[in-house]
């Protein structure tokens, strides 16, 4: 079973976003991708990597989460899902 860590998305967001996040900030409820400084197109290379690395595309709602912590329950409930 694969699923995506914080880990792997505070390096994700590094790669494709340009975005350094420790993964701690991204385990804080309150932590939104805007105020991290990850718009749109941001998240849209996060998923397009993702589905690279899975070789499985990702819900089509991937990109419009708010939250890491959203993101992380729909891509892996995705990836379980493709499991």
């Amino acid at each position: 079973m694969t699923q995506i860590t914080v880990e792997e998305l505070a390096g994700l967001m590094k790669k494709a976003a340009g975005i350094t996040v420790s993964p701690e900030v991204l385990e804080m409820p309150e932590s939104a991708f805007d105020a991290l400084g990850v718009d749109s197109l941001g998240l849209l290379g996060i998923v397009g990597e993702l589905e690279n690395r899975h070789g499985t595309p990702m819900p089509p709602d991937a990109e419009r989460c708010r939250t890491p912590r959203q993101f992380l329950d729909l891509v892996n409930s995705t990836l379980m899902a493709g499991a």
